[in-house]
């Protein structure tokens, strides 16, 4: 026996329990005769009278009233399913995960979360540090944030933030003790306080200056994998530190430490947030790209958090 559908079953438990053709077909908006054919079917593919019709009344047979019952239930649970989804559509629910470098969720996203957990109540907000390449698709993340030069072609991407600008900066007795680096290439002789990404990889110090760019690969007594341990070890005098400027500013401000190669300490280009597709683009995540759009002029690059 083939299976009834759920458009078949509609029809049934319309009629039954209109206990009529006419008043069904008008609720909507098809004819009574398409309606008296479509329970002929049904019966036929169940084997089973279900409505008993005269020229005056239509009721259910014991078959149909059994039916009709869990039919109520059944029915009234997936409309509500149905309208609960129509709740995505209508204003912004659920989590959007996203997934972003630990320095754009510290002077980026952080600063602009409970902002926008205010605006949308009905959002789940998940910040994932990750500075590794990631198919956020099939890692199940709404949207990443990376540097341009980082994304895929078939991602859409805005900007997010203002250029940035790494700086090399050291305790000043450090400097005292082994002197002031007066271009990249002094760096091979000073203890350099190194970063891994968490997939292994280390961090290269870049430069730039009149047209020539310098890439160093910092040697070192010591490496860490977060740039909060990079500024603390600099202050510590353990050697020279290579920081996003956003982490370095409190302790330069309260001269802990110093910069050096300022001059070689050019902007570089902002952070993006991508995203696969707008084409039925969850509401929640629409409002966050909204919400962001709207801070856009605002955005800055604060002084850093305080490291955990």
């Amino acid at each position: 026996m083939k299976r009834p559908n759920l458009a078949e079953l509609e029809v049934f438990a319309a009629v039954a329990d209109a206990r009529s053709f006419r008043k069904a077909a008008a609720e909507r908006g098809v004819s009574a005769s398409a309606l008296s054919q479509a329970i002929r079917n049904l019966e036929e593919r169940l084997g089973v009278r279900l409505l008993n019709r005269t020229t005056r009344s239509v009721a259910p047979t014991d078959a149909g009233e059994q039916l009709l019952r869990r039919l109520r239930v059944a029915l009234r649970d997936v409309a509500e399913a149905v309208d609960d989804i129509e709740g995505f559509r209508r204003r912004p629910a659920g989590t959007i995960r996203i997934n972003a470098p630990m320095p754009a969720i510290d002077f980026v996203l952080q600063p602009l979360a409970k902002a926008f957990l205010d605006a949308c109540p009905d959002v789940a907000l998940e910040l994932i540090s990750d500075a590794a390449k990631v198919d956020i698709v099939d890692s199940g993340f709404d949207a990443g944030v990376r540097f341009g030069e980082e994304l895929a072609r078939d991602m859409i991407a805005i900007p997010l933030g203002p250029p940035l600008r790494y700086v090399v900066v050291g305790a000043p007795d450090y400097l005292r003790v082994n002197g002031t680096p007066a271009t990249p290439d002094d760096l091979t002789g000073y203890n350099c306080i190194r970063q891994r990404f968490p997939g292994g990889t280390m961090f290269h110090w870049r430069f730039e200056k009149a047209g020539r760019a310098v890439a160093i690969a910092p040697e070192g007594r010591l490496t860490v994998s977060s740039a909060h341990h990079v500024m603390r070890a600099a202050q510590d005098g353990i050697g020279l530190g290579w920081v996003l400027d956003g982490y370095a500013q409190p302790s330069l401000e309260a001269g802990t430490v110093v910069q050096v190669l300022d001059d070689w300490s050019p902007r570089i280009p902002e952070w993006y947030l991508y995203y696969p597709s707008r084409r039925q683009m969850p509401l929640a995540m629409r409002a966050f790209l909204d919400f962001i759009a709207s801070r856009r002029s605002s955005l800055h690059v604060p002084a850093a958090p305080p490291a955990g």
